[in-house]
């Protein structure tokens, strides 16, 4: 079963240039785990306060793929460097129309 995610990230203070190099890379990943970015799009600058830097929609062909992707040991490594550039993730499962 497809699973389909909307994903909204709000980086660290001064760290949004940081965090889309971050996503540059692990969104790399999607590919070789049954997966695909749908859509990516950034807050402009000047956007409402309280919104997120960034929105992605994600889908994965199954449950395995989104597993594997979780748990790929380059996406682990770099957990570090998530922790320092993004201050919040909320993830929501979606129908994409």
């Amino acid at each position: 079963m497809t699973i389909q995610l909307c994903v909204l990230l709000w980086a660290r203070p001064g760290a949004a240039d940081a965090m889309a190099a971050y996503e540059d890379t692990v969104l790399a990943l999607l590919a070789e785990h049954d997966g695909r970015l749908l859509q990516r799009a950034r807050t402009r600058p000047g956007g409402p306060d309280g919104a997120p830097d960034e929105t992605q929609l994600i889908e994965f062909g199954g449950q395995a793929g989104y597993d594997g992707f979780l748990a790929d040991p380059r996406r682990a490594a770099l957990a570090a460097t998530r922790d320092a550039v993004i201050a919040r993730t909320e993830l929501f499962p979606v129908t994409v129309l």
